[in-house]
């Protein structure tokens, strides 16, 4: 690629299981925490993978004797560092010293239990440093000290409650919401306005995410449209989440396979009657709410009358906002590779490749491709700057300083 990515020389750490403990006889700071984060097992690499994907170099830091199952770790690299070993931990403080961001995903206090507290210790020492903090809940929120998922988060946020079928139990989408979009995304911006502010002020700063406050504002439109007939009504009975029979999905001929339909305006509404082959007129009066049960019953019955095949051939190239619901194993297939999230003309981010893993995802095994790294980024070599030891974890030589 001859553009330059547009994080090209942003060094990016990301931290990763050192939040148990360890199994290290060796000596540890006071107080290291035993309580796992929830969150980052998936929020923090996918920050860190959005990050890596524009150009970033990302090391992971992995623990001595740690498994992993992160699949986010397209073009990332590890190391493995013991922090009960005091010169293992200088020598994190000593990289940390010389990078641009650090992703924490642990719950609040467990960083400064750590020995890397963000305002006394790690900004002190590199003022140009970014801490990016995810956490489930609010850090000061009351559930701050509970362990939570995706589903905890967005149930205290109000959004769990505006999703599923009316006369249903809230629905959670899988961990999407508050994980990936509410947590990671939205950190991910939170770090990209910090390198933009730094490039005027010189200085880092802490950044804190939440996935409570993440998926609340990314429901801002649902929300504010409470206000108005839009979204008034109970759960499942508006027009955008299932009330609706021109907003939503009906199951085809073919058993398990569904298409769906979003023909809000007239016109486009008017594309969906004709292709389903109903005459002008024919149908009841859609705007007029007591019949939407018996329209969702005659776009039920219709539907169930072609394969999802057949109605593609239908509504291919027209403006019904009628389309399949494509199974994740049927994508490549049907040309949707997986992109980056967006499209810069100028710096564009690294193509993701069919292997690079992105619809398998690859894992990245503690220690792999992390010595290159140091020695990119700082030129540091083995044997002279750190060592191994035998479980894999690296020690500062001379608890020696590279600032």
């Amino acid at each position: 690629m001859s553009a330059q990515l547009p994080l090209t020389g942003v060094r990016v750490v990301e931290l990763a299981g050192l939040a148990p403990g360890s199994s290290s006889p060796h000596h540890s700071p006071p107080s290291i925490p035993r309580t796992r984060n929830t969150n980052n097992k998936t929020t923090g690499p996918f920050a860190g993978l959005l990050l890596a994907d524009y150009g970033a170099s990302l090391l992971r830091i992995d623990r001595p004797n740690s498994l992993s199952a992160d699949q986010l770790t397209r073009g990332k690299t590890s190391i493995t560092l013991d922090l009960r070993d005091k010169t293992s931990h200088n020598l994190l403080l000593d990289l940390l010293a010389n990078a641009d961001v650090l992703i924490d995903p642990f719950r609040p206090g467990v960083l400064e239990r750590l020995g890397l507290s963000p305002q006394d210790v790690l900004l002190k020492r590199n003022p140009r440093l970014i801490v990016a903090r995810i956490t489930g809940f609010r850090r000061d929120g009351k559930y701050r000290d509970m362990a939570g998922h995706d589903i905890n988060y967005i149930a205290v946020s109000g959004v769990l409650s505006m999703l599923g079928r009316e006369g249903e139990r809230p629905h959670a989408p899988g961990n999407i919401l508050g994980d990936f979009a509410g947590g990671g995304a939205v950190c991910f911006q939170g770090i990209l306005l910090a390198l933009l502010s730094r490039v005027n002020s010189g200085r880092g700063q802490v950044i804190e995410a939440n996935m409570v406050d993440g998926s609340a504002y990314l429901a801002t439109m649902p929300r504010l449209g409470m206000q108005n007939p839009l979204w008034s009504g109970r759960r499942g009975t508006n027009m955008l989440d299932g009330g609706s029979p021109f907003y939503d999905t009906y199951e085809c001929k073919d058993e398990g396979k569904y298409f769906s339909v979003g023909a809000l305006e007239p016109r486009f509404y008017a594309a969906l009657v004709k292709g389903l082959g109903f005459k002008k007129g024919e149908l009841p009066d859609r705007d007029d709410r007591e019949n939407w049960p018996a329209l969702r019953e005659i776009f039920t019955k219709r539907f169930k009358e072609k394969t999802r095949a057949e109605w593609e051939a239908v509504f291919d190239g027209t403006d019904a906002c009628a389309t399949p619901v494509l199974e994740q194993s049927e994508l490549k297939a049907a040309g949707f590779e997986q992109r980056p999230i967006v499209h810069l003309s100028e710096t564009p981010a690294r193509p993701i490749k069919p292997d690079d893993g992105a619809w398998t995802g690859g894992i990245l095994e503690p220690g792999t491709g992390g010595k290159e790294t140091l020695k990119t980024w700082l030129g540091w070599e083995q044997g002279r700057d750190y060592e191994v030891r035998k479980d894999g974890a690296l020690l500062r030589v001379d608890n020696k300083s590279k600032l």
